[in-house]
């Protein structure tokens, strides 16, 4: 069995992190721009600009490759999960929060006579536009290709 410390020293795997988290930091100071003020839930939480997850899986496709070969079956893998994600993240979460919007938009309308609903708010925010997958995925290829000497 390998040992779990072995996992730190993935190059790959830590420098998608890496991206991740960077991306997730980005996000607090383009709020910071844009609204003047910054809530440390963009830390922990989806949708935004940049796509984090974009980032993570730009940057663990690009370090596979570079690690593997860009002609790999590894690196095709990778490449594959990563197009998945960004899809995701810019097709059906996007459509669910668009979704999430107009249901709250209809719960409102419909309980401003002063009666109570007992459930929560639907989250809006859950997926990216394309433009904010595309800055993740520069963002983590970028950081991936910056890091290239460590691996």
């Amino acid at each position: 069995m390998q040992d779990f410390g072995e996992i730190l020293g993935n190059q790959v795997l830590l420098v998608a992190l890496i991206a991740c988290l960077m991306a997730q930091v980005l996000k607090l100071f383009i709020e910071l721009i844009r609204h003047g003020s910054v809530s440390l839930r963009y830390l922990v939480s989806t949708g935004g600009m940049p796509s984090a997850h974009s980032a993570l899986v730009s940057a663990l496709a690009t370090g596979v490759g570079q690690v593997k070969g860009w002609a790999s079956s590894e690196f095709a893998i990778a490449c594959l999960f990563a197009v998945i994600v960004m899809y995701d993240a810019a097709g059906v979460r996007q459509a669910v929060g668009k979704q999430a919007r107009i249901l709250n938009q209809i719960i409102d309308e419909m309980f401003q006579e002063g009666k109570e609903l007992d459930e929560e708010r639907l989250k809006e925010l859950l997926g990216h536009t394309p433009f904010q997958v595309l800055m993740g995925l520069i963002l983590g290829i970028s950081i991936s290709l910056c890091a290239g000497n460590l691996f």
